[in-house]
């Protein structure tokens, strides 16, 4: 079955995450993405953790092999003046170009988009920075922690009267990638429905201010009213339990109840005849400590007694908010994520056959799929240059040089 991104044509300039991300979601639905990689070295990622077995190994990274799939793979030195009039060449061929370095970096190479629209005027140009093409922070470097904190999230989580705390995970990453495959379709869109191409600046440090994760919400709350929103004080929060997250027979599941919930909680625990007991079913009685210590030796006893499963199945039946925290080998052996074939086993040279996480969402008509694994470090150079009219004996010299 045809995929629906069968006729566009990238050249993958990107590294490390938020620009492969991007370029991922691509080529697993069907885009024929090129990867262009430093010789010898390759994608910083591919010296990140983790690693198949604890090797580190550049070709077992689980971080490059996920990013990477369905690309073809080729190596070349644009500091080079050969590398970049084959750079050029493959530009000419190419409805997107995605690139992940400081805004300086381009135009130092004389690549800068003017240059290369000349060559293709319908060239899309993708450029994912930190804080975007222009500005006074232009060129300042960055991490997760930097950007999360910088964009006013940080500021609000955490506990009370403590440092502010980052979430985990490199969700700014991932949102700038997903954001700049948008942002690249879009363009694409506009080229081929208007014959214009045009350079796309991604901002990482924008894409996640312009989120309505905490910070949308308080940026309109500060520029209505002045207000700045701080962190919850518990204290001031609504009665109520059981709330949060509680171990159980094999690890931890979340809940959410409080007096509104709390007939159904009796019910979940198979204690119908308190539904209505005024203890644990008005505000005042959920604010008695002795309450509190009353329903623990019921909830406790129950809850080892059961797996997350079973808690989980009880109490969405019973119409509680309750979810399992999941380890991975939860996730991998559900039987719902089987069910709905989000998991997809491919086979690399390298690491053999692993599974991999599968489509983030699916098209009926043209489907997600991966085409191939990740590539090795120059695995498609005779491939790809052979495409330009290049023998066999070129690239043994361009290679010998340095140039791929």
């Amino acid at each position: 079955m045809e995929q629906a991104l069968s006729d566009v044509r990238v050249l993958d300039l990107t590294h490390h995450i938020t620009g492969p991300y991007c370029t991922k979601l691509l080529a697993d639905y069907g885009a024929d993405v090129t990867k262009m990689e430093k010789p010898g070295e390759g994608d910083p990622a591919r010296s990140m953790a983790p690693f198949l077995e604890d090797d580190p190994h550049p070709e077992k990274s689980g971080l490059f092999l996920h990013l990477n799939t369905s690309k073809r793979g080729i190596t070349l030195n644009l500091k080079s003046e050969t590398g970049k009039k084959i750079f050029k060449e493959l530009v000419s061929g190419v409805d997107i170009l995605v690139e992940n370095f400081s805004p300086r970096v381009m135009p130092s190479l004389g690549l800068e988009y003017e240059k290369l629209e000349s060559l293709n005027p319908k060239l899309v140009m993708t450029s994912i920075s930190n804080f975007g093409q222009s500005g006074p922070y232009r060129d300042f470097k960055a991490s997760e922690l930097i950007l999360y904190g910088m964009g006013g999230a940080m500021n609000e989580t955490g506990m009370l009267d403590r440092y502010p705390l980052k979430k985990g995970g490199r969700v700014i990453q991932y949102q700038a990638g997903t954001i700049a495959a948008v942002a690249s379709m879009l363009a694409l869109l506009a080229s081929r429905s208007q014959g214009i191409g045009q350079h796309v600046d991604v901002s990482i440090f924008e894409s996640q201010m312009g989120t309505i994760d905490r910070r949308m919400s308080h940026l309109l709350t500060y520029q209505y009213n002045k207000e700045t929103s701080y962190r919850p004080d518990p204290s001031e929060e609504p009665p109520g339990f059981p709330v949060g997250i509680y171990p159980c027979k094999d690890g931890f599941f979340h809940i959410v109840g409080g007096f509104v919930f709390w007939p159904r909680i009796a019910q979940m625990i198979g204690r119908p005849d308190l539904a209505a007991d005024p203890a644990y079913s008005t505000p005042e009685g959920q604010r008695e400590p002795e309450n509190l210590e009353r329903f623990s030796l019921m909830w406790y006893p129950w809850i080892v007694e059961h797996t997350k499963r079973e808690i989980i199945e009880v109490g969405q039946a019973a119409g509680v908010l309750c979810g399992p925290v999941n380890t991975t080998e939860d996730l991998v052996n559900d039987p719902h994520w089987s069910v709905r074939e989000f998991w997809a086993d491919v086979d690399h040279p390298v690491t053999g056959k692993l599974t991999y996480p599968g489509a983030p969402f699916k098209m009926e008509e043209t489907p997600w799929r991966v085409s191939r694994p990740a590539p090795l470090l120059g695995q498609h150079n005779e491939e790809v240059y052979g495409e330009l009219g290049y023998s066999k004996e070129d690239l043994v010299v361009l290679r010998e040089k340095g140039i791929i």
